[in-house]
């Protein structure tokens, strides 16, 4: 079934602060088959899908692409104009994240191109990269593909305030760490699967 579209839903069922059981009640359904749905061994059909965005208060196309999403291997680059930077960060990333595809970009030209043809789960973005700002990278990704969660990297806080006008949903004060990748994890607007570790 789907581990992407459970996911979803609990999380977005918990930020709600409903229970299983007052989803049920409010959808007309058995609190079995709301667990059903966020353990993975069942998915809505398209009618309660439309019940089910009406009732977390959010658009019906979140919820189609997380019953589409095919998150095995979630696509997650790092986009840094400097390649020493690249170097020591990707493995952080790859350990926090071991069954993601990880890649690395230093010219957005390259990643816009990788983003029309790969759906990007997560963009860990540097915000001042020469020509091109990472704010208006982001907008773009976002362009392509609404549901791309997207992280800004910096050594400057100073950019924070700007950064969240942007679709961000998340600012890291560089460097990396295991730590602070794991508590951008557990914030990310459209949460996937991590594989075996989980969300």
């Amino acid at each position: 079934m789907s581990p992407f579209f459970a996911e979803t839903l609990r999380k977005l069922r918990t930020d709600k602060g409903i229970s299983q059981r007052e989803l049920a009640e409010q959808l007309f359904v058995t609190r079995s088959t709301v667990n059903r749905w966020e353990n993975g061994s069942r998915l809505p059909d398209v009618a309660m899908l439309s019940r089910l965005s009406h009732c977390l208060g959010i658009d019906v196309g979140t919820l189609l692409s997380a019953t589409m999403e095919s998150d095995e291997s979630p696509n997650v680059i790092m986009v840094d104009d400097h390649k020493i930077i690249l170097t020591g960060s990707l493995p952080v990333l790859e350990a926090a994240m071991p069954h993601a595809t990880v890649v690395g970009f230093t010219r957005p030209s390259e990643v816009i191109e990788y983003a029309k043809a790969n759906r990007i789960a997560l963009a860990f973005l540097d915000i001042e990269m020469g020509k091109t700002n990472g704010m208006e990278l982001c907008r773009t990704l976002l362009d392509i593909n609404p549901h791309t969660n997207v992280v800004y990297l910096t050594a400057y806080s100073d950019y924070a305030f700007d950064a969240w006008s942007t679709g961000a949903c998340g600012f890291i004060l560089k460097p990396i760490t295991p730590e602070n990748i794991g508590a951008q994890l557990k914030n990310l607007r459209y949460p996937f699967s991590l594989g075996g570790t989980g969300l």
